[in-house]
């Protein structure tokens, strides 16, 4: 893949502890929903042993025209100079890059299994699925502790309001803690969930990307449920 130089136009807060930072998107530079790239840093004051490049997946969909990364701002070499950056800051992306992508064929249900930040790829499979009026039936599980730590939640309940394939179900895990205040669904993404929303589960094809641990009991759930490693698409991703 060929390396381009890009331009960051401006960072935001999109959850409490995690941020989102919009690139310039380089003529020609096409991807498919679900896919990352790797994002360098130009001469960073600071770095650290695992260097000046991260993967990201890209959360902005393929129509959009800038491209967008999301991240939990932990305190590290990488993220405190990327938090830094002003707009107009040059940046290296290279990509596009993995496989988990929205299926072409939209027969069968999708189930998209997310937890805090690991619902980047499934907000540009989402927007795009949308934007194009795919006939992809949508279910987004989306767990996170507190609304105050669902980055793009907001953003997800208006796309459910305006299309009918696509179903949203948020829940907290602690919602007690919650400044907002919570009266959806409380508790984990678990087999109750799934059974309890999933018609068929055996029959729909599921997305889930996270650490290691969570893409394990993501994967020992479903086998459980009788669904087929064929219809299991999963990515792993580490903290840093």
């Amino acid at each position: 893949m060929a390396v381009h130089e890009v331009r960051l136009r401006r960072s935001e807060t999109v959850a409490e502890g995690t941020m989102a930072f919009h690139l310039s998107r380089p003529e020609g530079f096409t991807f498919r929903a679900g896919q990352s790239l790797l994002l360098g840093l130009i001469d960073p004051p600071e770095t650290d042993s695992e260097g000046d490049r991260r993967t990201f997946t890209i959360a902005s969909a393929p129509h959009e025209g800038e491209l967008m990364v999301a991240t939990r701002m932990r305190d590290t070499a990488f993220k405190r100079v990327l938090k830094s950056l002003p707009a107009g800051a040059p940046l290296t992306i290279d990509g596009p890059n993995g496989t988990m992508v929205l299926e072409e064929d939209g027969s069968r249900q999708l189930v998209f299994l997310a937890g805090g930040i690991g619902i980047t790829p499934f907000r540009s499979m989402i927007l795009h699925a949308a934007h194009e009026r795919l006939p992809h039936r949508i279910l987004l599980l989306y767990g996170n502790r507190r609304p105050e730590d669902a980055a793009f939640l907001a953003e997800l309940q208006e796309v459910e309001r305006r299309h009918g394939n696509f179903r949203l179900v948020a829940l907290m895990s602690e919602p007690e803690k919650s400044a907002r205040g919570w009266s959806g669904e409380t508790g984990r993404v678990n087999r109750a969930l799934v059974e309890r929303h999933v018609a068929e589960p055996q029959k729909a094809i599921y997305y889930f990307a996270g650490p290691p641990p969570m893409t394990m009991a993501m994967h020992a759930m479903l086998e459980e449920l009788g669904v087929a490693e064929s219809s299991m698409r999963y990515e792993e991703f580490y903290g840093y």
